[in-house]
């Protein structure tokens, strides 16, 4: 697996030019960046641009091919940025170490996107906060099966298209507390917080639909 996403680096800025595109919707998620904060594949450091200055980040990857690219961007960073080689499936961090964890593009290709997210959930102190930009399934029943199709080739890559992502959220021991569209129902910013296991339910779309 590592050796693929080592190859995938090559080419991984031409394939996420959309996320300089979405570069003013990443902000406005990762603006709610709090305390030390977890950065979960990091890949190129396309995304450091968009986070707020003066943050402590661990970001990590599990590439090291990603990291050595995105070791140039973090340079530049007005912050604290460590990059560390880790998985999201084994997170190398003692629990409650952070108070923010955050995704971007990345629930849609860790091979356990549940058990990565129960490792966000372990590592994050109580209350503390996810924020995720993520593709999901639609909810449309042709955009649905138009991306169940792309993910009969995508996933040879790594990348599936059509994953329940906010459920795998709540199923993680997450409440989300915001879902936001910034593309059709495809893309998503997500807020959710580390919550008491009796409690979580589902949580209004900004357009007021219910995920």
């Amino acid at each position: 697996m590592t050796c693929n996403w080592d190859w995938r680096a090559r080419f991984y800025d031409l394939r996420e030019a959309s996320s300089f595109r979405r570069g003013p919707a990443k902000a406005a998620l990762f603006a709610d960046m709090d305390g030390e904060v977890l950065f979960e594949a990091a890949g190129t450091g396309a995304d450091f641009t968009a986070f707020p200055p003066g943050m402590a980040i661990t970001a990590i990857d599990i590439s090291d091919e990603m990291l050595r690219r995105a070791a140039k961007r973090g340079q530049t960073y007005a912050g604290t940025l460590r990059l560390l080689k880790a998985d999201a499936l084994d997170l190398p961090f003692p629990d409650g170490s952070f108070d923010t964890a955050v995704t971007s593009c990345t629930m849609c290709s860790v091979p356990d996107p549940v058990r990565a997210l129960q490792e966000m959930h372990r590592v994050l102190r109580p209350e503390g906060r996810l924020l995720m930009f993520e593709h999901v399934r639609s909810r449309q029943c042709l955009l649905a099966w138009m991306l169940d199709l792309m993910t009969l080739w995508t996933r040879r890559t790594g990348t599936a298209m059509n994953r329940d992502t906010l459920a795998n959220v709540r199923t993680a021991g997450f409440r989300i507390t915001d879902v936001q569209s910034v593309y059709l129902d495809i893309i998503l910013a997500v807020r959710a917080v580390k919550a008491p296991a009796e409690s979580p339910g589902p949580a209004p779309l900004g357009n007021g639909f219910l995920q």
